[in-house]
């Protein structure tokens, strides 16, 4: 059964090889054993209802009451889409990222699911969100429905050259044909062709001017969909990262591998600004920064699949 899991994700991978006998030299990536996290206990708005809300951090275990703007903690280098935000007054909380158990541990429970809210008990609001965890941090609190993407530091400092990426992984998705996109400020409309789990690592080689604009040139890419559920947990996943230029290799998807300026980053001024890859970095190159991130959904802001849901444990890189 392992063995057909894993021919079926080096399909859906397009690219790249699941190996779960691969032999290397293994580097976890700190806190990636999913084993400590934070405990934000979380007070809404009265306006909205009030709730009691906790909230999710990797990082290491202990409890922070009230509403405190999260910074990553410990050492931790990851960050979550479990987000306060607090827009014209309102605190309102989201929490698509929660601890589960695994071979008597914890991992990560990554959930697409539709966030609902009532403004003084009349006006309903549903919005989609997704689970997220990356490497990199949060400003928050979010002050606006565009702010959320403004507001990530996308990546984190890195000089090394790993060979693989290798995890622990469950899937289940309701397998529906059309995702949905609901923004909480319209119609909920269908969107065509089904929604993925997805793992994204990419490698940069990043330069920043005079005036804090920050460029990048792509080093590594590594990118898995998983498109059907996984009938379990797969151990010991073991992707290939590809370096330079991939876009005339087989099975390339621009709109996954391609090069990307949707990110944003904390330059030296602390100011994020949009991290704009302008080309393909030597095969050779060594990076500065390494992003990598686990989400329940791919195609942007809310757009999903209700359900769709992946537990993540055991990250490392392989030399």
């Amino acid at each position: 059964m392992l063995i057909k899991r894993s021919f079926f994700t080096a399909i859906a991978a397009l690219y790249t090889v699941a190996c779960a006998s691969a032999q290397g030299r293994e580097v976890p990536i700190k806190f990636g054993n999913m084993e400590h996290w934070v405990q934000r206990n979380i007070s809404e708005s009265a306006v909205i209802g009030g709730n009691k809300k906790t909230l999710y951090e990797i990082g290491p275990d202990t409890t922070i009451d009230g509403n405190v703007p999260y910074h990553n903690m410990g050492g931790s280098p990851w960050g979550t889409s479990n987000v306060m935000a607090k827009v014209a007054g309102v605190v309102k909380t989201n929490n698509t990222v929660t601890p589960d158990t695994h071979k008597g541990g914890r991992c990560a429970r990554l959930t697409t699911h539709i966030e609902s809210l009532k403004v003084l008990g009349l006006i309903n609001i549903n919005v989609l969100a997704a689970g997220s965890i990356f490497l990199g941090d949060i400003h928050e609190p979010i002050t606006g429905t565009k702010d959320g993407p403004r507001s990530l530091n996308w990546g984190i400092p890195f000089k090394q050259r790993p060979k693989s990426l290798r995890y622990d992984y469950r899937i289940e998705t309701p397998g529906s044909p059309n995702r949905i996109k609901q923004t909480g400020f319209s119609h909920k409309s269908t969107v065509p062709g089904p929604d993925y789990c997805v793992a994204l690592l990419l490698l940069q080689r990043r330069h920043e001017d005079a005036s804090g604009n920050i460029t990048a040139e792509r080093v590594g890419t590594l990118v898995v969909k998983y498109a059907r559920s996984s009938g379990g947990w797969v151990e010991n996943a073991t992707y290939d990262i590809r370096y330079g230029d991939i876009s005339g290799a087989d099975g390339y998807d621009a709109s996954l591998m391609g090069l990307r300026d949707i990110d944003y980053a904390t330059n030296s001024k602390g100011t994020n600004v949009k991290v704009k890859e302008t080309g393909w970095a030597p095969a050779d190159a060594t990076p500065t920064h390494l992003v990598l991130q686990f989400s329940s959904s791919h195609g942007g802001a809310f757009v999903g699949t209700p359900g769709n849901t992946m537990w993540v444990d055991n990250v490392r890189l392989v030399y």
